[in-house]
């Protein structure tokens, strides 16, 4: 995946970093992850309030094959219509960084971690 296309696409994204990962690249506003550069394709991350958006602009879920099973990410393919065109794909990147808002915050290591360790006797 292009850095400079990706830069150039969501140039309007607040403080717009680009990360590796997992063989791809993780795109965020802020610090906070709103789309995957991977497989060739861009994905946006979704939640249950702008997943409808994604369908209805044909985009596709984000679906790999796991050890055992298939596995679904919250992530859908960046609308063909804005894949060059910044303004579209700046309404679609901030769709993205609101759904991660508003996702769930994970626990820390650190505190999962210590959950589990034992308690003295």
């Amino acid at each position: 995946m292009d850095h400079e296309h990706l830069r150039d696409l969501f140039a309007g994204m607040p403080r717009l970093s680009i990360r590796r990962m997992f063989g791809g690249v993780g795109l965020y506003s802020d610090g906070v992850v709103f789309a995957l550069g991977a497989f060739d394709e861009i994905w946006i991350k979704v939640d249950a309030e702008v997943q409808p958006l994604f369908e209805q602009a044909g985009s596709r879920p984000f679906r790999y094959r796991g050890k055992n099973r298939d596995v679904q990410l919250p992530y859908w393919s960046l609308p063909d219509a804005a894949l060059d065109d910044p303004d579209e794909a700046l309404k679609w990147g901030r769709l993205g960084l609101a759904a991660s808002l508003r996702a769930p915050k994970r626990a820390s290591k650190a505190k999962r971690s210590r959950k589990s360790a034992p308690q003295p006797a």
